[in-house]
Order: C-alpha cells, then structure tokens, then sequence
C-alpha cells in the first residue's frame, strides 16, 4: 500500500501575527463593553476614530515608501488604535484620538521601519504625547454610571458643545486615582475619603470592574498561549509587593495592594500593552524583570509623579531598557560554559 508523504514542517503553524492579534482584539470584549456600560457611547467612538485613523496612516505611510499594503491585513495597526482609544476619555474631542494614532503610527513605528522595528509600545508613546500636550482634554472622564446619552455624547466630541442647560462639571469627574492624589495634597487621608464616591467595593469605583474584565480576558490569552505568564505576573507582582511595603508603613497615606491592582490601566497594561511582543524583552528571565521593573515604576509615578497614573509612562521607559535587559539574561547555550 502506498501512503501519501509530505515534506516538513509536519505541524501545523498556526501563530501567525494577524491570528495573534485577532485573538488580542477578542480577548478586549469584555472590558471594551464594561467600559461603554460605565462611560457610555464616546468610548466606542473613540475606537472608531483611533483605529479607523491608525489603519489609515499605515496605508498612506506604506504607499509613501512604495511598499507593499501587505501589512495591514496583520492587525498590528488596528490593535493599537483600539489600546490608545481605551486609554482615551470617553468625552475627548475627535481630534484627541485622530492625533494620537497619527503619532503611533507614523512616528513611533513606521518611521522605525514598521511592525518588528518600533523600539517603543505605538500605542502608549501616542498616548503619552497626547497626555503631555493636551491635559485638559484628556481629564474629560464622565461619570461611571451617569454617562451622557449617544446624541449628547456626539454633540460634545464633534462639535464642542455641551446639552442645554449642563456644563462641563456636570458632565466629568476626575478618576479615582487622580481624586485621591488631589485630596491627600490637600491633607485628607484615605480613611476620610473611605466613603466618597471615588472608591467601590474594594478599588476606584467602575474602575475594579473594568479591571476585573481585562483580566479576565488576559486570562484567556495565558490560556490560550498568545502571550507568556512571565510580564503580567512580573508587573502585577512588582506593583503588588512595592504596595504592600508602603501600606503596611502607614495606610493612611498609601492605598491598598488590593486597590492599586484594580484601578487605573492595571490590568490592561499588564495582559495587553507591556506584553507587546516587539518592544518588551524576549528572554523568559528578560520578561519577568521588564514586567517588574513596569510594576515598581507604575507606583512610583502614580504616588509621587506627576501623573495620576503611571503604566504608559512606566512601559515606555522599560522599552528603553529592553535590549540591555535581553542581553544579561540570554539563555546559557548548550555545550558553553557561558
């Protein structure tokens, strides 16, 4: 009997870059949606604009160097419009997530070469230009829970208007974290602030149920093997112990482990930005010290910087550490003492 062969490689490959990030963009869904639940319609437009303007960039940059659209059907462009949007304010103007994605594209990893080449996160470096140049517009987070209406929400990101009868402070309240660094400036300790709207059941309210979602679909893609244990557990671990130190000295001052776990960009950061396959460190041991040092960095920016939360800032520093870090920790080769 005669049997049909086949030449190598007899596994099937099925970890392509577009599959990974289809399963990146999948395992968003349930913070995507609890995130619209709580701020309402202007999270899913900025979704559309960031990720709409970030494929659009990719294509006039790829034509502009005559080089083949092939590109974009990985997804790479696409993700990282979605991840700027969600760090976006849910009542940003239009233009806040056009000119972050411009900048995350076309600077921060076209002109390094594209998808492989970008030294830096694209999404965060657009984010942090946006956070650095406009401040204002980037603190217009309404709500949890009282967002405005879809036809309101239009109203205010494209045409700069508000309903009749409202104003800005009806409409945005500052995020927990940043709430809780103004307050202590002002002498207040976290005990007072215990029963102020800020907090939930255990983090920044709306804010641990968001988490709690992003986690859930970081889960799924350890499950599924598109990212490695070694970041998330570094970075939340990192974040985690360095909380602990400092609450235990005096928890008056400093907030809970529990509650630096699940407010702000934690868990988003840790499952589905400092994992980024091109600008975080390569080796296994590599990846558990670039995740610790984004953990140990976050706190500190978030308790003692300038800004209420520190994950892009901490994440785009350990990109620069990357490469030295990758090159201490490579893997003894077999059959060399060194």
């Amino acid at each position: 009997m005669e049997f049909k062969t086949y030449s190598s490689p007899h596994l099937p490959v099925s970890a392509s870059v577009s599959a990974m990030m289809q399963r990146v963009l999948l395992a968003l869904l349930p913070g995507i949606a609890c995130m619209t639940w709580l701020f309402g319609w202007g999270i899913v437009i900025n979704i559309l604009l960031a990720s709409l303007t970030a494929v659009l960039a990719e294509a006039g940059v790829l034509l502009l160097r005559k080089r083949p659209l092939a590109p974009l059907s990985d997804g790479s462009a696409l993700l990282s419009g979605v991840l700027l949007a969600l760090a976006l304010p849910p009542l940003a103007p239009w233009w806040i997530p056009v000119i972050g994605s411009l900048f995350a594209i076309v600077i921060a990893k076209q002109l390094y070469g594209g998808l492989g080449y970008n030294p830096f996160n694209p999404a965060m470096a657009g984010y942090v230009v946006l956070l650095i140049s406009f401040p204002l517009e980037l603190t217009l987070w309404s709500a949890p829970g009282a967002q405005p209406g879809f036809a309101d929400t239009l109203v205010h990101v494209f045409g700069g208007g508000l309903p009749a009868g409202q104003t800005l402070d009806t409409l945005t309240m500052a995020t927990p974290m940043d709430g809780i660094k103004t307050r202590l400036g002002l002498s207040e300790t976290l005990s007072e602030m215990r029963g102020s709207p800020l907090f939930g059941s255990f983090a920044g309210a709306g804010w641990e149920w968001i988490n709690l979602w992003f986690l859930v679909g970081g889960l799924w893609l350890l499950q599924m093997r598109v990212i490695q244990w070694q970041i998330p557990v570094g970075m939340l671990g990192g974040l985690a112990f360095i909380a602990f130190v400092f609450y235990a000295v005096n928890p008056d001052i400093y907030s809970t482990p529990l509650f630096q776990l699940f407010s702000g960009a934690a868990m988003l950061g840790a499952f589905f930005i400092a994992t980024d396959p091109v600008s975080a460190c390569t080796t296994p041991r590599g990846r558990l010290y670039f995740g610790l040092g984004i953990g140990l960095l976050t706190y500190i920016i978030r308790t003692w910087g300038g800004y209420p939360d520190g994950v892009a800032f901490a994440v785009l520093l350990m990109n620069m550490a990357a490469p030295t870090i990758d090159h201490y920790t490579r893997p003894r080769v077999f059959g060399h003492d060194s």
